[in-house]
């Protein structure tokens, strides 16, 4: 029986509840964890769990994700964890620890690794908010042939073989009272103990009090307590937050628990070696799965989101396949302006010197984007799914935009997440979807970019989802959203498809296009991706040219993308060794993103893609020649990919078709930074003038001025 069995045996011997407590590594110092978990032990806790700081949690609530970031300033790695529980063991912990956290470290790290220096540090067990059942299993059975144990939510496939389960009862942002009053939790208890075979289940969310614990802890085995006991540390002052923890502890349990003798770990762990850091998926397995793209793809979430997820795949699949579903899509073309033309752009394919370049202007669909495509079909899907509330996240303001004109158009209450540094830059757009109707929050965490407006939406999502629909923006995220988003904007490539046979009877030799998560990028592709004779070629955003994550945003392209999990799917990322996700530059609001969709990092491992990367200064370049020689304003986004598509002309050669996608209008003149701005100014060889609207504004309004 292993201590996790014996724990919760011993507490039901001694007929009271057990006490899990939480606490992230390194907060409020690096120094004072060992201290805090052996004060939680003396103040009566049964369990610790020991979180596992990651940059980009899509579940963790401000209090949890307010300590991972302050942790990593700290420094705080799986290294330098184990370490704190192999030092608290030397002075007497004995209570269970538990690494809990996001797959991608661990992944990083390596779990044959991780599972050996586990056991020599003295670690129990491991929760994985967001590993997939399939996956779950598998690093459960390695867990159990080397000493820890894997503890995941309630997959019903797998719940014999836990040892306890955590149940976070979240519902519509309810706490667990809202369960309680409603006997929802006591149901909930039943079928989990039932499925189970009778496997001790711990309740958290929202417990803070003595009386809080004993009103969960009187239908459950336990109750577990973390944001209370973060937000008690971030409270105290400097050097008592131990002592000030083992008081909170005592108060919930009405116990004291003396250390014991130093707990003695195994100096030889016995556990299989490993010859690569990242574990193997089966090609023949993973591939078949709904939502994999050969390696790439799948489902990480945590436990909350995955029934919505399901209601959503279920509900699309259904949709697509009926008929009236996509006669109703159509119906919307004239609104949206479908289908957008395909033209040549003579005088840009006389500067390349070499094949006919083509412009497929998704400009010109109604709100400026293609983005308008994805946010139609997945409203109408929303409304299928009997939702009355959307959220959304944007970069470049483009599919925020797109998304507030929809919920406008349907009427429906539409909330945008984007981050900060977006909102200035991209004021104009804010502008526009605050005229909409829509709400826009900036989001001040992180890196204040895209990637952190996304995981705000998500953290808001997962707080209201039977009433909200999450409109994702790009071919990223969880499955079902990559092959939704591709769905809705293959519209793009078929249509290029079916121009192109109408004019010149035959396929393009190349098609071009922007990539940042790859909304665009998929459209186009997909259509021609059963066709070896056309190219597929995406630019990335190269930054300042240098080599460093930091300087760009080529996850693909620049040999420093890895194989991670980032928000909920399985693909290319930019990370440090410790798998957190890196600081990312480009002077695109829409290309400023440090991973990519799993169908192109599919298509980049089996070479059916090429992926380049242009410069912000060759962007500002792309940017002059669209507007000198075709009169056509690009945003910086599009911009990317016309400095290349001159490249790829020439390399086709005469007598060839390029097809490249503009994907939005006119640039921005609060694209870019003012440095940005100031260099494209100084590209002509003549003097320009220019007169642009100014936006004030702060969380509330915008107002116009010159």
């Amino acid at each position: 029986m292993d201590q996790l069995k014996k724990t919760f045996a011993r507490c039901a011997q001694e007929g009271r509840p057990a006490l899990v407590t939480y606490v992230t590594a390194g907060f409020p110092t690096a120094a004072e964890t060992p201290d805090i978990m052996l004060a939680m032990q003396a103040g009566g806790a049964d369990v610790i769990e020991l979180g596992l700081p990651f940059t980009d949690p899509i579940a963790d609530g401000p209090t949890i994700q307010m300590s991972n970031l302050k942790a990593l300033d700290n420094g705080v790695t799986i290294s330098s964890m184990l370490q704190m529980v192999k030092d608290a063991r030397q002075r007497g912990l004995h209570v269970p620890v538990l690494f809990m956290g996001y797959y991608n470290p661990i992944m990083r790290y390596g779990e044959s690794e991780l599972l050996a220096a586990s056991r020599t540090a003295g670690v129990d067990g491991f929760i994985i908010v967001d590993l997939p059942p399939e996956e779950a299993v598998r690093f459960r059975n390695q867990c159990r042939d080397a000493g820890p144990v894997d503890h995941r939510g309630p997959h019903e496939n797998s719940l014999r073989n836990c040892r306890f389960l955590y149940i976070s009862c979240v519902q519509n942002g309810c706490h667990w009272r809202h369960w309680h009053s409603e006997s929802l939790l006591l149901e909930l208890m039943k079928r989990v103990k039932h499925l189970s075979g009778g496997v001790p289940v711990a309740v958290g969310f929202g417990v803070s009090t003595r009386e809080q614990f004993l009103g969960v802890t009187s239908v459950a085995d336990g109750a577990v307590i973390g944001s209370e006991i973060i937000t008690q540390l971030a409270n105290a002052p400097a050097g008592q937050g131990a002592a000030i923890i083992q008081d909170y502890c005592s108060q919930i349990t009405c116990r004291t628990v003396k250390p014991t003798e130093p707990h003695s770990v195994p100096e030889n762990p016995h556990s299989s070696s490993s010859s690569s850091n990242l574990p193997v998926l089966e090609q023949s397995t993973e591939a078949s799965r709904p939502g994999r793209f050969g390696t790439f793809g799948g489902q990480y979430v945590p436990e909350a989101l995955t029934t919505c997820l399901n209601e959503l795949e279920a509900g699309f699949n259904t949709a697509i396949d009926d008929p009236t579903f996509w006669a109703e899509y159509r119906s919307y073309y004239p609104y949206i302006g479908r289908p957008s033309s395909l033209h040549q752009a003579p005088r840009l394919t006389s500067h390349a010197g070499g094949a006919t370049i083509w412009l497929k202007r998704e400009d010109l669909n109604h709100t400026g984007s293609h983005k308008i495509n994805n946010a139609l079909g997945q409203i109408l899907l929303a409304r299928r799914l009997g939702k009355t509330e959307i959220i959304a996240e944007t970069g470049a303001g483009q599919h925020g935009v797109a998304t507030a004109t929809v919920c406008a158009k349907f009427g429906m209450k539409c909330t945008v997440y984007m981050g900060s540094e977006d909102v200035r830059r991209q004021a104009l757009n804010v502008f526009r979807m605050r005229l909409l109707g829509a709400t826009v929050i900036p989001v001040e965490s992180g890196s204040r970019t895209l990637r952190d407006a996304v995981n705000e939406a998500f953290r808001a999502w997962i707080t209201r989802l039977n009433t909200t629909h999450y409109i994702i923006g790009s071919a990223i995220g969880p499955h079902p959203f990559p092959t939704i988003v591709r769905t809705f904007q293959s519209i793009i490539g078929q249509e290029t498809k079916t121009q192109l046979a109408q004019q010149i009877n035959r396929l393009p030799d190349a098609v071009v296009a922007c990539v940042g998560g790859g909304s665009n990028a998929v459209g186009m592709f997909y259509p021609f991706s059963e066709d070896p004779s056309v190219q597929l070629i995406g630019v990335e955003a190269g930054g300042d040219g240098a080599t460093g994550p930091e300087h760009h945003c080529a996850t693909l392209s620049s040999g420093s993308g890895s194989v991670g999990v980032f928000h909920g799917v399985r693909t290319y990322v930019l990370q440090n060794e410790h798998g957190q996700i890196s600081d990312t530059h480009s002077v695109s609001a829409g290309l400023d993103y440090p991973g990519v969709g799993p169908e192109l990092a599919h298509w980049k491992e089996v070479g059916r893609a090429r992926f380049i990367s242009a410069t912000d200064d060759e962007a500002l370049e792309g940017l002059r020649l669209l507007c000198r020689l075709e009169g056509i304003l690009p945003a910086l986004e599009t911009a990317h990919a016309i400095a290349k598509v001159v490249d790829v002309a020439r390399e086709v050669g005469v007598g060839g078709h390029v097809v490249f996608m503009k994907e939005d209008n006119t640039v921005n003149p609060q694209d870019a930074t003012l440095n940005a701005t100031h260099r494209l100014l100084k590209i002509s060889s003549g003097q320009l003038y220019a007169v642009v609207p100014c936006y004030r504004h702060n969380s509330e309004n915008i107002t116009e001025g010159y």
